[in-house]
């Protein structure tokens, strides 16, 4: 089963991370802070890269930053 977890510390660093029966395939770094989420990095395993993994991961920081009406800031090329 395919699940997209929103993982944060207590300073609100972290990431939306993509799983598949319990192995981590893929990540997008973020911090959130006030109104405003950052994405620092976006990593899928080399063995599962062209699968569409990092796109589902994008259309779920799309869809938390609407929800919690908040801005994004990419800080990665």
């Amino acid at each position: 089963m395919e699940i997209i977890k929103l993982e944060l510390d207590e300073k609100k660093h972290g990431a939306f991370n993509l799983y598949i029966d319990d192995k981590k395939l893929g990540e997008m770094m973020v911090s959130i802070k006030d109104d405003l989420l950052i994405v620092y990095h976006t990593g899928v395993d080399p063995d599962e890269e062209g699968k569409g993994y990092a796109k589902k991961l994008m259309d779920e920081i799309a869809s938390y930053v609407h929800t919690n009406n908040l801005m994004v800031l990419s800080l990665y090329p």
